[in-house]
């Protein structure tokens, strides 16, 4: 990439801290880089900065129906006082999932977000933003208009952006020789007055086996102005393995980048070559959590993987950004036993992890 090799003069730093018209409509704060201490979405963070492990159980709500809008809404019920008063006065953000923008299957379904705006409505007043960041040339509002995003402005009091025309800061992360590397995070994801809900797809992936709510914001938060995409800085050693980079720097972005409330579609999930080549599975379920972590490695174990084995999960596990014991997770609604499935795994990383395909 282009802006790997080069030093940053002040021009660069500068140019990243324009203001962009979410960033003010938001009350977006843009400040030097700076490194935060711990995500600001985590329940579990020290006064000193570090977070710490705890032994009370998460909650999951989990349901399991034949209504995408429907089962979503009803998975956020499950934990519905918590979930309210957690956002507070925050202006909200809800971060769908595209990839890219002409694959339906890939991304997450619309009728998902509005079930995410009904549990919303009797409780929120502002504007919710929903906002995206694609990788795909066409544009955020390509996947928009394809995936019938658009007439939720006149649906519900939203407000639909392309997160990759806000403004921006550098943060680094390793690259390939395991080198620092500037990257430029879109300012919103760093915005702690912000509250981001991260409404993801189920889906596997060729880096890391799944792809959830976690991984939706982290990956999102890199820009891509559609001449340079950073997102690719994230997985820059294109190695197939348990050590791949990503791990690391999800990982380290997530130090400071972390969802509010996390969301899972699963209506018509995908496996095989995700996240975006994969085939669908009819696995009918939606999840909703405060611990995004907790959720994700439930999914991930729902979706027929283990959890302890994947190293951006255990990771913030290990270091306290949430609960990653799945005996410390407490699902609410359907059984977890209703819910369990057997995708198969992108096929280049059948070997490295030893899966079954």
């Amino acid at each position: 990439m282009a802006r790997v090799n080069r030093h940053l003069n002040r021009r660069d730093i500068l140019k990243g801290f324009g203001l962009g018209a979410l960033g003010l409509s938001l009350g977006g704060k843009f400040s030097g880089p700076t490194v935060g201490y711990a995500a600001p979405g985590s329940r579990w963070v020290k006064k000193n900065g570090l977070f710490r492990n705890t032994s009370i159980p998460a909650k999951v709500g989990l349901v399991k129906g034949n209504d995408c809008r429907d089962i979503v809404y009803q998975a956020l019920k499950k934990i519905e006082d918590e979930a309210i008063a957690s956002i507070g006065d925050k202006k909200i953000l809800i971060k769908p999932n595209f990839v890219i923008t002409t694959r339906r299957l890939a991304a997450t379904h619309v009728d998902a977000v509005r079930g995410i705006l009904d549990f919303l409505k009797p409780h929120h007043k502002k504007q919710i933003t929903i906002g995206e960041s694609t990788i795909s040339r066409g544009g955020t509002f390509e996947g928009f208009k394809n995936y019938d995003y658009l007439p939720l402005e006149k649906e519900y009091n939203v407000k639909l952006i392309d997160l990759n025309k806000q403004s921006w800061q550098y943060r680094y992360v390793f690259a390939k020789g395991h080198r620092p590397t500037p990257i430029r995070i879109i300012s919103t994801f760093l915005n702690p007055d912000l509250y981001i809900i991260s409404a993801a797809k189920m889906k596997t992936h060729d880096r890391v086996v799944t792809t959830l709510s976690l991984k939706n914001i982290l990956l999102g938060a890199p820009l891509n102005d559609y001449k340079t995409n950073d997102k690719r800085l994230m997985h820059s050693e294109y190695t197939f393995s348990r050590k791949s980079l990503l791990n690391y720097n999800m990982f380290h972005l997530a130090q400071e980048i972390y969802p509010d409330l996390g969301v899972i579609d699963g209506f018509e999930a995908m496996e095989g070559n995700g996240p975006g080549g994969g085939t669908p599975v009819d696995a009918r379920i939606a999840l909703a959590s405060l611990d995004p972590l907790a959720m994700d490695t439930l999914a991930t174990k729902l979706m027929g993987f283990d959890p302890s084995k994947i190293m951006y999960l255990t990771s913030m596990a290990e270091a306290g950004m949430g609960q990653g014991d799945l005996r410390k997770i407490e699902v609410l609604g359907t059984p977890a036993e209703q819910c369990q499935y057997h995708f198969k795994p992108n096929q280049r990383l059948i070997e490295p992890y030893g899966l079954k395909s």
